[in-house]
């Protein structure tokens, strides 16, 4: 065993202590780190121009010392808060030994800054130092990361506050980024090795003999048996929500593990605003504050209709602004469970530093069931030839997932649900791009949909904006969803598009390999958009698995229904899920665009989009500067 392979001797799932790297890296005891109000234990810097050094440190987050890769000294690194209106420069000096980048996750500037080695720059060479420079066009919560290699899972990550240029709609007594994340003692690319490896290795939750047992006096033997055959026909796990779990991970709340406790002060009546930005590498967490409603106010730094809710599901790179209001003299615990129920974030709200809330238990793990196969929109299909276990096993493997050949009997080619037109506009010319081939509908697959990457395919996606998802449906309480949120002032933009394009997210879980339309992004062509045409992008989710999809440069603006939009720039889609959104391109450049696990990245879930400069009349769909209403 090398020095680099931790001992699995114990799990450590809850482990962490008082102080994180951040407190590591700059010397900060406990009482003065809660005295800094507002901070998530790193700096807070300000103004239009900063100095940022990548740097690597030690971290003790499980007892051990583990090299992290630090901004400034710090994990998380520090906030940045700037001004709308303003032109920021930032110097960032790479003094690590590989090529490093930093990425202004969510913000609309120049390409050539968006800082994704290979595409917008070459990156940020060892020694060297390159300078952002770009005008601040937004406000809201958002974030900045590395995108070179594995370093967002070794640290580099932090929060950006951006103060809007007009008077703040929702004034508030105080103010707290709340950055969730997570840590493992493994080096990232060990820890990639593994799931590339056995994708299941760190899957604790794995359907016992006991669960076998209990199935048995519940559900009968004959079903027992017929659901265990499903599943080992499909390769596939009821308990695979995770890829990695709090088998390896600890979780971690503004750099502090659940024993560091991360505290923020209130007075009694005070309207408080905690900008939640998710940072983890490959973690959904539930966040709920158990005997405090929260109200949304903002998602992904754009303004929403304000909602009030008690918990909810943010996805990895998404951000959400709440506000609470605590009326009595007591802490209150900030809870964030895993998806998959293997561990969690925490943190206290109180008025007194030595109060402290109980912390809820964890949620016993969810199974993927017959929503997560893509069997949502059944109820619209032929029932006539399934059998008395709802499977139609003549046109389809089990769970309506087809696992066969390039042959399409079985699929019902009219069942169009969610945003998709049941007419989609016509594509451009396919110039090569399998991506822009033509599709009787969102549920049709394309040949490159089948082969050794592709492992299951949706036969009936359904819409599931309101679906809260698996593990949260059968709450008591007001789970929110995308169906809930719409952004303030009415829709941002167009809801017409000139082009539809449709994307199915595909993968392979026991190769892990994951893809759009079963390619891979060593084998794709680059995506184009026409500049300043409004595109709809139809996601279709053919994998067990969730996936936050981010699009660089570009708002994606998500169709809720009635001409309703959500403006965001990372889109969560669910298992079995189909939506769409709609990108109006507006930047000329190239762009990166992918699933927002890490790994999931890494192994192939990647496209470039190039936004180029429209083509003559009459190319393929139409000409592209007739936008239905124009750009608001």
């Amino acid at each position: 065993m090398t020095s680099d392979t931790p001992s699995w001797g114990r799990r450590r799932f809850v482990q962490g202590l008082a102080l994180g790297g951040a407190a590591l890296g700059l010397g900060l005891s406990p009482r003065q780190l809660l005295a800094r109000q507002g901070q998530t234990g790193a700096a807070e810097l300000s103004g239009t121009d900063f100095h940022l050094t990548l740097d690597s440190a030690s971290v003790n987050f499980t007892g051990r010392n583990r090299p992290a890769t630090l901004v400034n000294g710090s994990l998380p690194a520090p906030t940045l808060r700037w001004r709308e209106g303003d032109t920021v420069t930032l110097k960032v000096t790479n003094r690590l030994p590989e090529t490093s980048s930093i990425h202004w996750h969510g913000l609309l500037l120049p390409f050539q800054m968006d800082g994704v080695p290979g595409l917008s720059f070459d990156g940020i060479p060892a020694g060297e130092t390159f300078t952002y420079r770009f005008p601040v066009k937004q406000s809201g919560t958002y974030w900045y990361h590395s995108h070179s290699g594995f370093q967002e899972q070794s640290g580099l990550y932090g929060a950006i506050v951006i103060d809007p240029a007009e008077p703040e709609p929702h004034p508030v007594d105080r103010d707290y980024v709340m950055v969730l994340s997570d840590w493992s003692d493994e080096p990232p690319r060990h820890l990639y090795a593994t799931l590339k490896k056995l994708s299941h290795y760190y899957n604790f939750h794995e359907r016992t003999v006991f669960d076998t047992l209990r199935d048995f006096r519940e559900k009968g033997v004959a079903q027992t048996l017929k659901d265990r055959h499903m599943w080992n026909t499909m390769r596939m796990s009821q308990s695979d929500l995770a890829d990695v779990t709090g088998y390896t991970y600890t979780y971690l709340l503004n750099g502090q593990g659940p024993k560091g406790n991360w505290t923020g002060l209130f007075k009694p009546g005070e309207r408080v605003r905690l900008r939640f930005i998710n940072a983890s590498a490959m973690t959904f967490f539930d966040i709920r504050i158990p005997g405090l409603d929260m109200t949304v106010v903002a998602m992904d730094g754009q303004p929403v209709k304000p909602v009030r809710f008690h918990e909810c599901r943010l996805g990895v790179a998404e951000t959400l602004d709440v506000i609470v209001t605590p009326e009595k003299r007591q802490a209150f615990t900030v809870f964030a469970q895993s998806i998959d129920r293997s561990g969690f974030a925490r943190g206290t709200l109180t008025p007194d530093p030595t109060l402290r809330a109980e912390v809820p238990a964890m949620d016993k793990p969810p199974l993927l069931g017959h929503t997560e196969m893509g069997m949502g929109a059944m109820a619209g299909m032929d029932h006539g030839a399934m059998n008395h276990d709802g499977m139609n096993h003549e046109g389809m493997n089990q769970a309506g997932i087809n696992h066969g050949g390039p042959g399409h009997a079985g699929m019902d080619h009219g069942a169009m649900h969610g945003g998709a037109s049941d007419s989609p506009v016509p594509l451009a010319s396919v110039a090569g791009n399998p991506d822009l081939a033509p599709r009787a509908s969102a549920t049709e697959h394309l040949d490159s949909e089948y082969g050794p990457g592709v492992d299951m395919r949706a036969m009936a996606p359904a819409a599931l904006l309101d679906d809260p998802g698996i593990g949260l449906r059968e709450r008591s309480w007001k789970v929110l969803t995308y169906a809930d949120l719409e952004t303030a002032g009415g829709a941002p933009d167009s809801s017409h598009p000139d082009r539809e394009i449709v994307l199915h997210l595909t993968g392979n879980m026991e190769r892990y390999m994951w893809s759009f339309n079963g390619i891979k992004f060593a084998d794709a062509v680059p995506l184009e958009l026409y500049h300043g045409e409004r595109a709809r992008i139809t996601l279709v989710n053919d994998t067990m698995m969730t996936h936050p999809i981010h699009l660089h440069g570009l708002w994606s603006d998500l169709e809720l229904g009635d001409g309703r939009l959500l403006r965001k720039h990372t889109i969560t889609v669910k298992p079995g899920e189909k939506l769409s959104y709609l990108v109006r391109a507006d930047a000329p450049g190239r762009w990166a665009y992918h699933c927002h696990l890490l790994y999931h990245m890494q192994a192939g879930m990647f496209r470039e989009v190039r936004v180029v400069e429209a083509a003559a009349p009459g190319h393929g769909g139409g000409h592209p500067g007739h936008h239905h209403g124009g750009h608001h």
